[in-house]
C-alpha cells in the first residue's frame, strides 16, 4: 500500500486518540493529510474513529480500503476503494 501511494520515510503514521479513536494509516505529505481505514468487509460501515479523525486530523476526506474491486462513496466525507484499485493505481488517493 505504501509504495503504491510512493510514501517515503517520515510521510506515514498510525494515529490515535486517548479516547480510543484511531485511524489505520494518516499520511502527510506537501502539508496535505491523507486519511486510510482498512476493513475485511467489502461492505464497511463508519465509524466513530473515522468521524473522529475527520475532524480532528481535519481530513477533507477519507479512504476506506476494501478487498476486491469495489468503489463508492460511503459518506459525502468517505469514500470505499478497493485494494486492487488502490494497489493498481485507478482509484488514486482522493483523500
Amino acid at each position: 500500500m505504501l509504495r503504491s501511494l510512493s510514501v517515503r520515510s517520515g510521510e506515514a503514521f498510525f494515529w490515535a486518540t486517548h479516547g480510543g479513536a484511531e485511524l489505520d494509516l494518516l499520511v502527510v505529505r506537501k502539508g496535505k493529510r491523507l486519511g486510510f481505514e482498512f476493513e475485511r468487509s467489502d461492505h464497511p460501515t463508519t465509524t466513530k474513529s473515522m468521524h473522529t479523525a475527520l475532524e480532528d486530523l481535519r481530513l477533507e476526506r477519507l479512504t476506506v480500503v476494501v478487498p476486491g474491486r469495489a468503489s463508492y462513496p460511503l459518506t459525502e466525507r468517505i469514500d470505499v476503494r478497493g485494494l486492487a484499485n488502490v494497489v493498481d493505481g485507478s482509484a488514486g488517493a482522493k483523500s
